[in-house]
């Protein structure tokens, strides 16, 4: 290897090393708790903190930013020294740092745990989402880690099973299901860009809504198409505009990404087993690229 070669596999693992995922992470918890406190503050007069989150997510979205603007200036050098990536080459592993993150939670520690004190609200969603109802005895929340709840949900919805969809998504806390929306955004990215043999761009929107609505709508007929728009826009890096503060349901966004994923992951004809951050990256064949926008083109 040359001194060249050397310098450019330095500062690809020193781009690689950066922590877009994790900062991915905080900054869609943070999201997430907004969602939940506007959704209470609709029966409340108080504020309830919302204003302070509200300034810990820009920040976070700025550290985001700033991330990624290194990262793509580590490539631009790269390319001007002749050491560019191959085009359509796999992404970073920002995915996987997500999901590493939120591969296991603590066992509970005790046994006689009182369940959360908010009530069984995330499986009445999930039932009005899905349109499967949530089991008639009360169960004890499964001790789950979000990352493998993500990898159950990812295969009922290729398997275009419902029912096997909102049996798992009944099952775990709210804590581990509205931690979807944390992991998920890094996931979502990658698996778009495999799709699209590119970075996924604002103009690949449509073809991204195309490549997934009616399955979405499908495996969860009570989501709102607003969700699922909103979720291809961030995944296409759409440039954030002034909006109303949202006063959706929390798990809306949580349960709509988990199934995103699934359909994506179907698209590329991958099974869940390929979101294990453990797993080999996926083999690309020749011209994936040109065959996937095939498939995305036609819906």
């Amino acid at each position: 290897m040359s001194l060249l070669q050397e310098l450019g596999a330095q500062l690809r693992a020193t781009a690689d090393d950066l922590p877009a995922g994790l900062i991915t992470v905080a900054m869609e918890r943070l999201r997430n708790a907004t969602e939940i406190l506007n959704w209470v503050r609709e029966q409340s007069v108080d504020d309830l903190g919302v204003p302070v989150l509200g300034n810990a997510t820009e920040h976070a979205e700025r550290a985001a930013a700033a991330v990624r603007a290194a990262q793509d200036a580590i490539e631009a050098y790269l390319a001007a020294i002749g050491l560019a990536g191959t085009p359509g080459a796999a992404p970073g592993q920002e995915w996987r740092a997500a999901l590493q993150h939120e591969e296991t939670r603590p066992a509970a520690a005790d046994e006689n745990e009182k369940p959360e004190a908010l009530g069984p609200w995330w499986q009445q969603r999930v039932a009005q989402l899905t349109g499967e109802p949530a089991p008639e005895e009360e169960r004890r929340p499964e001790q789950t880690g979000t990352a493998e709840l993500l990898r159950r949900v990812a295969a009922g919805v290729r398997a275009g099973d419902r029912a096997r969809l909102g049996r798992e998504l009944h099952a775990v806390s709210a804590s581990t299901g509205l931690g979807l929306s944390a992991v998920t955004p890094p996931v979502l990215h990658r698996l778009a860009g495999d799709l699209l043999g590119h970075e996924p761009r604002p103009e690949d929107v449509p073809r991204l809504r195309s490549a997934a609505e009616s399955r979405v709508k499908a495996l969860l007929p009570g989501t709102s198409p607003a969700v699922l728009e909103t979720l291809i826009a961030r995944v296409c890096r759409v440039p954030v505009q002034e909006q109303q503060p949202q006063t959706s349901h929390p798990a809306d966004n949580a349960v709509t990404a988990s199934v995103l994923t699934g359909v994506l992951l179907a698209r590329l004809g991958r099974d869940a087993g390929s979101l294990d951050p453990d797993a080999p990256e996926p083999v690309r064949r020749e011209a994936a690229g040109k065959a996937n926008d095939k498939t995305v083109g036609n819906g």
